[in-house]
């Protein structure tokens, strides 16, 4: 017993006992963590072969009351159902949080329930909730700059105007919402007439100077005349599409001879010979190739603001609803309406 006790305090006896003991414990840590991570990857495996089929409307309320998941986790599956375009599940989910949800979330997750409605296209039901949540919290901007956007689609605009009140009153720069509203409100008068309608669209152009995009397109397709006589040389750029839509017949050669821009344009379209190069690409090309060759312009639109590309032209982006940033992006295709005009002209 003696050499034993000894032994024991021998300072090699500590050193064993020490790492025999962090052994021992690393050995437990490691297995118990391994039958953690082996129950936790069952328990979600359990959970996610619920999601194999999509859930129905009944399934969707047990799963949520039983509390499983939390709510993070619930706004996280309804927001992937968006992307994916299944608007119809998200809605649910939205409609069963309201119910049985974290009262501190409510607002929330109404906002997301009008969202949601608003690009499924049920306009009604996104106007509704909107409201609903100005009415107990008017100071909303979120709330208010959907509404806007709701009324906009239902192309009550008169509505819509008013709805920039409260947010002019938060200090929100709304000029250019404004404008915008404004035009589309005269764009869709049944009351004015074509002549009414240029006037007002020119007054506020040169009130504003914005929007010459929106401006100019009706302007260039209803009188062309006027267009011209109150053309911006500096939006010419801007404006490309439209100005290679422009028939000849509908021309300004004196305003076109005087800028450098519109002669390589129009150099570019066949319709004058008057530039030989040009700084851009596209033109470059149609105006070497002299309409040897059966091309002509393209477009897509790219929203400045979001970088979504379209290919239409647009006023507003439905991605990110920001107005006035369309830009046109141009490409060489081939031109099929001079192969349909050729044809045509073959059987006279």
């Amino acid at each position: 017993m003696d050499a034993f006790f000894i032994e024991s305090k021998d300072p090699l006896f500590g050193i064993i006992i020490f790492f025999v003991l962090v052994f021992v414990v690393t050995f437990f840590s490691y297995w118990f963590n391994k039958y953690k991570k082996k129950e936790d990857y069952k328990h979600l495996d359990n959970f996610l072969k619920q999601f194999h089929s999509l859930p129905s409307q009944n399934e969707l309320k047990v799963l949520i009351t039983k509390g499983e998941l939390s709510e993070k986790s619930w706004f996280l599956l309804a927001n992937s159902y968006a992307k994916s375009g299944n608007y119809e599940k998200c809605i649910e989910i939205y409609a069963e949080l309201l119910k049985v949800g974290d009262k501190a979330n409510y607002r929330e997750t109404l906002f997301l329930l009008g969202k949601t409605y608003f690009k499924a296209g049920f306009l009604e039901r996104a106007r509704v909730i909107f409201l609903e949540i100005l009415k107990t919290n008017p100071r909303t901007p979120q709330a208010l700059n959907y509404l806007i956007l709701v009324y906009e689609q239902m192309r009550n605009y008169k509505e819509a105007i008013e709805v920039l009140e409260p947010l002019e009153e938060l200090k929100k720069d709304v000029l250019l919402e404004s404008t915008y509203l404004n035009i589309l409100l005269i764009l869709n008068s049944l009351k004015l007439g074509t002549d009414e309608k240029v006037d007002a669209l020119l007054k506020i152009y040169k009130s504003s100077n914005l929007l010459a995009y929106l401006i100019f397109e009706y302007l260039f397709r209803v009188n062309p005349k006027v267009a011209w006589k109150n053309f911006d040389a500096s939006k010419s750029e801007l404006l490309i599409d439209i100005l290679w839509s422009v028939e000849k017949k509908d021309l300004d050669f004196n305003i076109i001879m005087q800028n450098g821009f519109l002669k390589e344009l129009y150099s570019a379209k066949g319709y004058i010979k008057e530039a030989t190069s040009s700084s851009v690409f596209e033109l470059n090309i149609l105006i070497n190739l002299e309409q040897r060759a059966d091309a002509t312009l393209g477009f897509e639109y790219i929203c400045n603001s979001c970088k979504i590309v379209f290919p239409f032209a647009f006023h507003r982006c439905s991605n990110c609803h920001t107005i006035g940033t369309s830009r046109a992006e141009l490409s060489l295709v081939k031109d099929y309406h001079k192969d349909f005009s050729e044809e045509n002209n073959s059987f006279q």
